[in-house]
């Protein structure tokens, strides 16, 4: 099974990155893979089962993004208990 969550890293030639965390969502992208996206749904990209990545337009006027790495992030094991601190008042 594909993972929850990817951290893409956007960099450019100066060596400048940008990070931005998306999750799984149930549509397939045109490959087939699974298509990940972030909060805002604005960057959304197809990733395949060996980490390649497909930038997905989400809109009009983007640019395909080029130089993105997709870094996996840990599923959250359910075994482990969730956050037991108290609610705030």
């Amino acid at each position: 099974m594909s993972p929850l969550r990817y951290e893409l890293v956007f960099s450019d030639d100066a060596a400048a990155e940008d990070v931005v965390t998306v999750e799984r969502t149930t549509v397939k992208g045109p490959g087939g893979h699974p298509v990940y996206t972030d909060p805002s749904g604005i960057i959304r990209a197809e990733i395949s089962d060996r980490d390649e990545v497909r930038v997905l337009a989400s809109g009009g006027h983007q640019a395909p993004a080029q130089n993105v790495l997709a870094r996996r992030v840990p599923d959250p094991d359910p075994e482990e208990p969730g956050d037991t601190s108290p609610a705030a008042p």
